[in-house]
């Protein structure tokens, strides 16, 4: 089973992928795909099961780059919600991940 830290890890991989997108679909092109791009992927794969809300939260966090505060302010969540709702991700991504596996 993989550790929360590792997910934790995965995420911010994520999140850097999805900021600089277009400089690793160039980059494809010429020297082929990337490894974080077989983890978005699974990733991607595995949140498409998730609850809507958890969802919601994988595409405003780690897709559209938000932060947790800036996703509480325009949620209308307090930020301790958004992080609760972060770590049930975690531990979505992590039990589906040991099923996966």
């Amino acid at each position: 089973m993989l550790e929360l830290n590792e997910i934790r890890k995965d995420l911010k991989d994520i999140k850097y992928y999805y900021s600089r997108k277009k400089l690793f679909e160039e980059g494809y092109n010429f020297t082929g795909q990337n490894e974080i791009m077989e983890k978005v992927r699974r990733y991607g794969d595995i949140v498409i099961t998730a609850s809507p809300k958890l969802y919601d939260l994988y595409v405003s966090l780690y897709i559209k780059n938000h932060t947790q505060a800036s996703l509480s302010d325009e949620l209308g969540y307090t930020p301790e919600y958004i992080q609760m709702l972060n770590k049930k991700l975690l531990k979505f991504f992590q039990e589906k991940l040991s099923i996966v596996k």
